[in-house]
């Protein structure tokens, strides 16, 4: 069995990696088109729930995918994040450091978004994410109370 955990917890680390690489490239370099930074311009959004609500509105004229993508994307895309770092990081078993990690990873990435002009600053993004994170959170309290419920139970029948 203890041999199974390792595999499972590689797995996962795995999967953490080539997430974070995706997330990464998705959030930062994918907008990298434009490589003049002198034709950029500053792009921000300081009040939240201002493009929730514009995408929410607009969404027959956007079309449905632009604002699933907008904003049900930025809630979906950090799940993981809060569901695999606590996996392989049993330091990492707390709501409250999941929601601060999912925070400040989403602050970070917006910042560079912001810093080099290759995306938006919203902190619409910032909240969407950091829920995210924390239904991550607790999509593995779920599978990791339940995992632990039946096998406890099932020890306990051996007895």
């Amino acid at each position: 069995m203890h041999d199974k955990n390792k595999r499972v917890k590689l797995f996962c680390l795995i999967c953490f990696v080539v997430y974070m690489a995706f997330l990464i490239y998705y959030l930062i370099f994918s907008d990298c088109y434009d490589r003049n930074m002198a034709n950029r311009t500053y792009r921000y959004n300081l009040v939240l729930f201002r493009e929730i609500r514009r995408f929410w509105v607009n969404r027959a004229t956007l079309g449905f995918r632009v604002m699933f993508e907008n904003i049900f994307g930025n809630f979906l895309g950090f799940i993981p994040f809060g569901f695999l770092l606590p996996v392989f990081f049993k330091k990492m078993r707390s709501f409250a450091l999941i929601s601060f990690l999912s925070f400040d990873f989403t602050l970070m990435i917006e910042l560079v978004q912001l810093v080099f002009r290759v995306g938006i600053f919203d902190v619409d993004d910032i909240l969407l994410n950091t829920l995210g994170g924390m239904a991550g959170y607790l999509l593995f309290l779920a599978a990791y109370g339940g995992r632990l419920h039946y096998y406890g139970r099932k020890a306990r029948k051996k007895k």
